[in-house]
């Protein structure tokens, strides 16, 4: 048979992460037995609240079924009551909000939504690259911007009034920034709202890390008049530890909700009723909740900037989130020599930031979803594999 693939595969690679996990699985097999300080995966459990819930709803004999496409009304009220209480943001539960299956669901529905083919989208360098390949897959034209350090990683409205934005619909931002760790700030959101306005875009800010390391969390639709430009995406995976449960969500207004409700019901059946009620619960955590997770990335944070400042990277210590982005020195040609280099001589697996973007490629970044004892014992193994 002479079969091919669609085209929109031919135009993407498989996910860096998908490849490079299969080759540190295959080093596990072998016995090399590798440190993996490379995805952001919080290792620590979900709430009790959250995991009775989960036992509990389990056991009733109506928790079993297909759901509503737009969740269960507990979940989008616990939203709701989330976004008010810690963003000074109201949203109807009934329209305003749309349960998903991962905010990653999301950044495809948005774009399958509101992206006809040859449409332009405005990507962020560096930035998550599933904007990237959401956009080639559904026939979009890329348009990359730039983040850089000099900026606080922040966009650089200056040089963006100058591109040429003709036929772009809709623009990707995420802060607290991924990979980079650059905090929201309320003058970015501000000017989003203004710019997305003034050139009939649809800005999507994508929002998990705002709790991780961060003293004050900020959403987009808290600026005046974002909801008439502005999508956020928000997930339960980072801050409240639940990423193989593949809960997130997304906030507009009831307009785009509903459009991309329209997209989505042709997709999927809704999520299992179990974990929506335990996600629920999980969504009245209390302050304390996110202060004990953030005392344990403290202490691991200060493996990973002592991993930095042996081999020579500098970071910015502000930088908030569940990773650490650092400057890699002019001895190593790549990001991705450099990381090669430890993965195979120390054993350790951290991410070369070439995969986020050109603007990526002289940084590495080290997830702190592992242990202290075994940061720890990545630190031990990189310094006696590069012994200086």
């Amino acid at each position: 048979m002479n079969v091919s693939p669609a085209d929109r595969i031919l135009n993407i690679q498989e996910y860096y992460f998908s490849k490079k996990l299969r080759e540190v699985a295959q080093l596990n097999a072998e016995g090399r037995d590798i440190i993996s300080l490379g995805i952001g995966s919080p290792d620590r459990m979900p709430s009790n609240t959250a995991i009775e819930a989960l036992c509990n709803t389990a056991k009733e004999p109506n928790a079993h079924g297909y759901q509503s496409y737009q969740g269960i009304p507990e979940l989008r009220k616990g939203f709701a009551d989330f976004y008010s209480r810690w963003y000074g943001v109201e949203l109807n539960p009934n329209k305003e909000i749309l349960p998903l299956i991962g905010s990653k669901e999301g950044v495809f529905f948005l774009t399958l939504t509101f992206i006809n083919p040859d449409d332009g989208v405005l990507v962020p360098n560096p930035g998550y690259p599933t904007y990237t390949s959401a956009s080639k897959i559904l026939g979009a034209r890329i348009v990359n911007y730039d983040l850089l350090e000099e900026n606080g990683w922040q966009p650089d409205f200056d040089k963006l009034e100058k591109m040429d934005l003709s036929g772009v619909k809709l623009m990707w931002t995420n802060y607290p920034n991924m990979p980079t760790g650059g905090n929201a700030r309320r003058e970015t959101y501000e000017r989003l709202v203004e710019f997305g306005k003034k050139h009939n875009i649809i800005i999507c800010n994508d929002n998990p890390y705002s709790f991780i390391l961060n003293d004050n969390p900020m959403s987009i639709l808290s600026v005046p008049g974002a909801k008439d430009c502005c999508i956020e995406l928000n997930s339960m995976s980072k801050a409240h530890n639940m990423p193989g449960w593949r809960l997130g969500m997304l906030a507009g207004n009831e307009t785009f909700v509903g459009w991309i409700l329209k997209a989505k019901s042709n997709v999927d059946s809704g999520m299992f009723k179990p974990m929506q009620v335990a996600a629920a619960k999980a969504l009245y955590a209390d302050k304390d909740w996110y202060e004990s997770n953030n005392k344990v990335y403290r202490a691991r944070r200060k493996y990973a900037e002592e991993i930095m400042q042996y081999l020579g990277c500098t970071f910015d210590p502000t930088q908030v989130g569940m990773f650490l982005w650092g400057k890699i020195s002019a001895q190593y040609k790549s990001s991705e020599e450099l990381a090669d280099k430890i993965l195979y001589d120390c054993r350790v697996f951290l991410t070369p930031g070439f995969i986020f973007g050109s603007n990526g490629e002289r940084y590495i970044r080290i997830s702190l979803c592992a242990t202290e004892e075994k940061l720890k014992e990545a630190l031990e193994r990189i310094k006696a594999g590069l012994k200086k």
